[in-house]
């Protein structure tokens, strides 16, 4: 008997077939043998309840510019058993998630033995379910008490975060399949360019009920939209996520480490175009820091066309995500190709998806989007795997739970996950390990 989950995967991959079938024509489908597929989510957008983390806080101060707070999330502390089997039961082999720092320190340098344990079981976890652990060891949030100091712009913010990675690593690198230090550093920093200004102004007021709140005259949380000094709070995660590395390679030298980047497919059209300043400006830095990994996770939502003045509008017959980006499947192998060629390292999809409530979309991007993949991969670009992001939908940080990124819906109430069509398009293309 066919089930209607089935006739749904079954309608949305016949949707998508036309539009990515020219794409892989003319290259071999089929993904390098041990080709890692997987999903991702992140530990407070998830796990619920994260009480001693600095988004925590700001979440709750007056003012604030989170739409709603993270509450339970997906409740995924109790129920990463859950999400485990959603991995595995959509054919994937690997699984990318945080591990939170607030919970492992939650005052300076005190480590929680039972949240350490925590995380070595879900390790263990992906491994007697044959999923490959990717795991980030900051994901955006930091301990309130960190933030409370300053966050990444205090002086000693990199030997910090170093001494959490040396405690951490000791405990629960030996099961890791791939560990990245840091989430998206390069947008520290630099997000003005590409927010609105009343929710860069909305963020440092909040930042500044946040310090009033701890009696504290600066307060910097490590998922800051408005930054202070950038300079220097990129110069410390520079350092920090060097350190970082260092320190889990210590406890594992075998363990391959990086760092996940955010990098748009920019664009150049006519003359002065402003695409190569904006590259250095968001990449450059941490592209040449790359160079010393064993990786470099890749990030990549949207693409972004520069002429002389500055960011073209997006084509009017364009798909559209939640927010009115534009959604187009080429921008991940073109940010792939950049990427190596920059680093020079292997190449990680670390994240990939659109926020969108038709789902439709997502079952379309998948496969076109792979397609151009393999196509990159094809000319010599090295990948390793492409994880998707999310697992389920979850907790968008200041869009609260309003924009939807997952192959699965959230019950919020019951906390109960609904596999959508796209996760069947994801999965059967994983089974096959083929477009």
């Amino acid at each position: 008997m066919i089930d209607r989950r089935t006739l749904l995967a079954a309608g949305a991959a016949s949707v998508a077939a036309p539009a990515f079938a020219k794409a892989w024509r003319s290259v071999d489908p089929t993904f390098p043998e041990g080709f890692l597929w997987g999903a991702a989510t992140a530990g407070h957008q998830v796990e619920g309840n994260n009480i001693n983390s600095d988004i925590w806080l700001a979440e709750h101060v007056d003012p604030t510019v989170f739409a709603e707070p993270s509450g339970d999330a997906a409740n995924s502390f109790e129920l990463w058993r859950t999400d485990l089997d959603l991995v595995k039961a959509m054919g994937l082999n690997t699984y990318r998630f945080g591990i939170e720092w607030a919970r492992i320190e939650p005052e300076p340098g005190q480590f929680s033995i039972a949240m350490l344990d925590h995380y070595k079981a879900m390790i263990e976890g992906c491994r007697d379910r044959g999923l490959t652990p990717v795991v980030t060891f900051n994901h955006f949030t930091t301990p309130r008490w960190f933030a409370g100091r300053g966050g990444w712009e205090h002086d000693d913010a990199a030997a910090v975060f170093a001494r959490y990675c040396d405690r951490a690593a000791r405990h629960i690198a030996e099961g890791i399949g791939y560990a990245t230090t840091l989430n998206e550093p390069n947008l520290a920093g630099v997000l003005q360019d590409l927010l609105p200004a009343n929710l860069m102004e909305g963020d440092k007021a909040m930042a500044a009920a946040a310090a009033r709140a701890m009696n504290v005259p600066f307060f910097q949380p490590g998922s800051a939209l408005y930054i202070r000094d950038p300079a220097k709070t990129q110069a410390h995660m520079l350092e920090g996520h060097a350190q970082g590395r260092a320190a889990i390679k210590a406890a594992r030298t075998s363990l391959p480490v990086g760092v996940s980047l955010a990098i748009i497919d920019d664009q150049a059209v006519g003359r002065d175009s402003q695409r190569d300043a904006r590259r250095e400006k968001y990449y450059g830095a941490w592209l040449r820091a790359a160079r010393q990994c064993d990786f470099l996770g890749i990030q990549n939502y949207e693409r972004a066309v520069w002429n002389a003045e500055g960011k073209l509008p997006p084509p009017a017959d364009a798909k559209r995500n939640t927010m009115g980006a534009e959604v187009y499947p080429p921008s991940l192998a073109n940010v792939a190709r950049y990427a190596h060629a920059q680093a020079g390292v292997p190449i990680m999809v670390t994240e990939h998806g659109v926020g969108t409530d038709d789902d439709s979309v997502r079952a379309w991007l998948i496969p076109a989007a792979l397609a151009e993949l393999k196509k990159a991969m094809a000319e010599g670009v090295p990948v390793l795997g492409y994880i998707h992001w999310s697992l389920v939908d979850n907790f968008e940080w200041v869009f609260g739970y309003r924009i939807r990124f997952g192959l699965h819906t959230l019950d919020r109430t019951t906390f109960k996950r609904t596999p959508k069509p796209s996760a069947a398009v994801l999965g059967d293309i994983a089974r096959r390990n083929s477009l």
